[in-house]
């Protein structure tokens, strides 16, 4: 496992932006899966976006076109920048790592967003945007 470690939670309005960052404790998990959750208590955490070793990235239907999610390997960084934000974006924003392997995906090449395939998390960052 790795230790993971979120920072640039906060307030904003609606319409408005937020980035939020994701240091891993040790580089080799970036050669798996890694990606952002999001969960609203009383809600199961959902998954936002993935990315993996090559680059390739992968969003849930209700951020695409406003979230972009990129990472760093020389600095063991993973972001989130998070345009355009709704109310409806509330919630505690998670990152994640798989321990191993790639990104789980449907035959359809879509990721499957599978909380189980992730094996480190870090400890969340609260993210509140008002209307």
């Amino acid at each position: 496992q790795v230790h993971l470690t979120e920072s640039g939670g906060g307030s904003v309005q609606s319409g408005g932006s937020l980035s939020l960052s994701c240091s891993a404790s040790k580089s080799d998990h970036f050669s798996f899966c890694m990606g952002w959750f999001r969960q609203i208590p009383g809600n199961k955490r959902e998954g936002v976006a993935s990315i993996d070793d090559y680059g390739a990235t992968d969003y849930a239907e209700s951020v695409k076109g406003r979230f972009i999610i990129s990472q760093d390997n020389a600095t063991n960084t993973m972001y989130l920048q998070m345009n355009s934000l709704k109310p409806e974006d509330s919630a505690t924003y998670y990152c994640a790592a798989q321990d191993d392997g790639p990104c789980e995906t449907t035959m359809q090449g879509v990721w499957t967003r599978d909380v189980r395939a992730f094996g480190s998390w870090g400890q969340g960052t609260q993210v509140t945007v008002s209307s």
